[in-house]
């Protein structure tokens, strides 16, 4: 059973950077597609970005060019840079991991998920 921890949340200004963590645990997730997702208050989680075991990657249109994902398999640790933060951008972020190889920007495809970090985007 994989456990997933994120980290690196917090209140930051618009415009301004952040790194998000997730570490796992229990299991190694080299071989797992890996994935970002957010949830603003009153809205549905909602995909932001996924990569696949070898590295390739999909990010959702509102943060192409803005948000990297990168992933460490030796630390077994998923990063999620942010960057040219907007106040859309506030939202609790969860970290989740596949099963799979293949990245998937439905949440429903995802096995494990960590309990989320908050990211607040002031303007």
């Amino acid at each position: 059973q994989v456990q997933l921890v994120e980290s690196g949340g917090g209140l930051v200004q618009a415009g301004d950077s952040l790194r998000l963590s997730c570490a796992a645990s229990g299991g190694t997730i080299s071989g797992s597609a890996m994935g970002w997702f957010r949830q603003a208050p009153g809205k549905e989680r909602e995909f932001v970005v996924s990569i696949m075991s070898g590295g390739s990657t999909r990010y959702a249109d509102s943060v192409k060019g803005r948000f990297t994902i990168s992933r460490d398999n030796a630390k077994n640790t998923v990063y999620l840079r942010m960057s040219s933060l907007k106040p859309e951008d506030t939202a609790v972020y969860y970290c989740a991991a596949r099963k799979g190889a293949f990245y998937s920007t439905n949440a429903a495809a995802y096995d494990y998920w960590g309990q989320g970090t908050q990211v607040t985007v002031s303007s």
